[in-house]
């Protein structure tokens, strides 16, 4: 089995500040992988570059055989309405705020060739419920929902087509701790339920504990520490991991 994204020697730069200095990274078939890190560290703009969205200064990326950054516009589009996720932290970046509920879950699907419009609508009707949103708000808009359900709407749509991977920017940033509690559950179980690969990027030491199969510590651009995700967070060698780990334990 091969790696299903696979990152090599990852350059960035912005004027003096490196923003990716040498990055190296692997996604495995199923596996939950988390970039950890304080603000700049590097984990967002790296989350960016394996998503097509920002172009690298030198490096390669291979999503299962295809050289993303050597395709065009078209073609990374076509991957990320089929085969890739993305959730961002404001779920309003990832949702029609204009559109129903239901559309915004129904229009994934229309691009990738569902065109029956009952089966469309009972999709997402099983969608809302998958994600603990009353189906009775298929026609609702997304503006009056809360925080928590814009978030659980916004991952019915990126999921309700079955990605291979998904990219997670901050999931349960700016929510209320008992609604990020809920939302954690909800990745978790629909996760290992769909067999998703996922890159979660999370500032959260207790959000990648326990979401994450492996995690990548990053700092300055650099991935100073990785490994299984229990042992880097239990038993850190790195200074900064230490630190990370330890503000977590003090706070």
């Amino acid at each position: 089995m091969s790696a299903l994204l696979s990152a090599r020697g990852l350059e960035l730069r912005f004027g003096r500040i490196a923003a990716l200095d040498g990055v190296d990274l692997d996604i495995w078939p199923g596996e939950v992988v988390a970039i950890v890190g304080e603000s700049g560290s590097g984990k967002t703009t790296l989350l960016r570059v394996l998503s097509g969205l920002v172009p690298p200064d030198a490096g390669g990326v291979i999503f299962d055989g295809q050289d993303v950054l050597g395709m065009n516009e078209a073609a990374r589009r076509n991957l990320m309405r089929t085969q890739w996720g993305f959730v961002h932290q404001n779920p309003r970046d990832g949702l029609r705020m204009g559109v129903s509920a239901g559309g915004n879950i129904g229009e994934r699907l229309m691009a990738t060739g569902a065109r029956h419009y009952g089966n469309i609508r009972a999709a997402a009707a099983d969608w809302l419920r998958r994600v603990e949103i009353d189906p009775d708000r298929l026609d609702a808009l997304p503006r009056t929902f809360s925080g928590g359900m814009q978030q659980r709407l916004q991952i019915a749509r990126t999921l309700v087509t079955h990605p291979r991977l998904v990219f997670m920017d901050e999931p349960t940033g700016g929510l209320d701790v008992s609604v990020q509690a809920r939302l954690l559950d909800l990745i978790r179980a629909l996760v290992a339920e769909l067999g998703l690969s996922v890159l979660l990027v999370t500032h959260d030491i207790a959000a990648a504990r326990l979401l994450a199969h492996r995690i990548l510590v990053m700092r300055q651009g650099q991935v100073v520490e990785q490994g299984l995700t229990d042992r880097v967070l239990d038993d850190p060698q790195h200074p900064y991991t230490q630190l990370l780990v330890t503000s977590v334990l003090a706070a």
